[in-house]
């Protein structure tokens, strides 16, 4: 079996960003057989063709989520680009971009740049900046595919860009259960997933950034759950009124917590939507703020309070050993904690609450187990 994986760098050889895993089953002479969709070699190469063809809708999506991405930056600066593929050719766009998101000033280049090899010089400029001050690693690209306008070849530079600016370096308030803290070795795609996945409740479980966000539930979920009581209602939404569904929940996002719409609802339920556009537009979310005067509408869920932590699990506790756990209140509204632990004998023990007044709301619990036995 052969696995080719989702690109995070500028490049494929020939460039672009694809959209999905492709699972291929080959025989020992590495002849094609099937993959997991039954296809035959002739109709996987027809497939292929079809996704990465110009007009592909994945590759459209790609391109305007990108593009209004750049120019949410740009527009710090008074700058805009109308097209990818030949506003950046100059190097001046680009300049401008990457001054804004690294908070730098790049070195000397041309303001007026005329001449072929003074836009090869600009964009060079930038390249170089990019390796050697931020460390960033560019892979198949130079100064030529952008001032030639390689459209796939530039899509992989913005795609870098934002795994790096928009999800790897910000720092997000968020918690981890214990035993699940990736660390450093977390991917920016995992660090997301996780993050998502810690503010939605447990009855909608989130696996991907594709086919789980096409009826428009999830993104009313997350809207919720970043300000509770913006979405309430989100969960009596019809998953077949998916349109609708999106558009309210990602009207509400832009109109009270400001998240620009990245993406655009009908392509986030679109069967194609391209996982990058999703993680682009999805990675403005951990640092939304509600904007003063919000339409709240509370309304108390117990079942999204989310507890977690060594104090609960089954096994690893002591007796006289601190055991301690998180309650995080945040998704569910407003109201009051009572924190209850029991012994085996059906006695309650004494358990510290701490309030921590962050943006989670949670409370650090601590009791010490006096006995052997299963605690609740």
């Amino acid at each position: 079996m052969y696995n080719q994986p989702n690109g995070y760098s500028t490049g494929f050889g020939g460039g672009g960003v694809l959209p999905e895993n492709q699972v291929i089953y080959q025989n020992e002479q590495g002849e094609l057989l099937e993959d997991e969709f039954g296809r035959t070699e002739e109709e996987f190469d027809e497939d292929m063709q079809r996704e990465l063809a110009d007009d592909a809708p994945w590759k459209k999506i790609q391109q305007n989520t990108f593009t209004r991405w750049a120019n949410e930056h740009l527009k710090l600066v008074n700058r805009h680009i109308d097209d990818l593929q030949t506003d950046f050719s100059d190097g001046l766009n680009l300049i401008a971009l990457i001054e804004v998101l690294s908070q730098k000033k790049l070195p000397k280049h041309n303001r007026r740049p005329n001449f072929r090899s003074q836009k090869l010089e600009n964009v060079s400029v930038v390249l170089d900046f990019l390796e050697n001050t931020e460390r960033i690693r560019l892979v198949n690209i130079d100064a030529t595919h952008i001032v030639d306008g390689k459209l796939k070849l530039i899509l992989g530079l913005i795609w870098t860009l934002i795994l790096h600016y928009s999800i790897s370096l910000p720092m997000w308030e968020f918690e981890v259960p214990d035993g699940q803290n990736q660390g450093r070795d977390a991917t920016p795609k995992q660090k997301l997933m996780s993050w998502i996945q810690g503010k939605l409740p447990p009855e909608l479980p989130i696996t991907n950034f594709t086919s789980d966000w096409n009826d428009g539930r999830a993104i009313g979920a997350l809207v919720d759950a970043c300000a509770p009581g913006l979405y309430p209602d989100w969960a009596d939404r019809d998953p077949r009124n998916a349109l609708s569904n999106a558009k309210e929940a990602m009207d509400l996002a832009e109109q009270f917590l400001g998240i620009p719409q990245l993406i655009q609802p009908h392509e986030m339920i679109d069967p194609k939507v391209d996982e990058q556009s999703m993680m682009t537009y999805l990675s403005q979310y951990p640092n939304a703020k509600l904007k003063p005067g919000s339409p709240v509408k509370p309304k108390t869920n117990s079942a999204r309070v989310r507890c977690y932590g060594k104090g609960i699990e089954p096994t690893g506790n002591h007796v006289d050993a601190p055991a301690k756990f998180h309650v995080e209140t945040f998704a569910a509204g407003k109201g009051n904690v009572e924190v209850i632990v029991i012994n085996p004998k059906g006695q309650k023990e004494r358990c510290d609450v701490e309030f921590r007044n962050d943006k989670n709301q949670t409370y650090d619990c601590t009791y010490y187990p006096t006995m052997e036995g299963q605690y609740k």
